[in-house]
């Protein structure tokens, strides 16, 4: 399990795998639980990219959110993958 840890948000971390290119296990540590739990709910299951591509750049404080910190994750994900 990836374990990214968040940065200008409510919740402290984000988790997941990644099998076959896709989502799987999302887990938000901390934050609003109904909201966490929603897009968590939302990614299982895409892909990697389509995921980035929806939730890059979504903001909730100035500069970010829970989505934008996830789609952040995952291309750190990436990057050490080498996807």
């Amino acid at each position: 399990m990836y374990t990214y840890k968040t940065s200008g948000v409510c919740s402290q971390a984000i988790m997941f795998d990644v099998e076959n290119n896709k989502l799987k296990n999302v887990k938000f540590i901390g934050g609003c639980l109904g909201n966490t739990t929603g897009v968590a709910k939302l990614c299982e299951g895409r892909d990697v990219d389509e995921v980035i591509n929806l939730l890059e750049g979504t903001k909730c404080r100035p500069t970010t959110s829970c989505p934008d910190q996830l789609a952040q994750a995952l291309k750190q994900w990436k990057l050490q993958n080498n996807k």
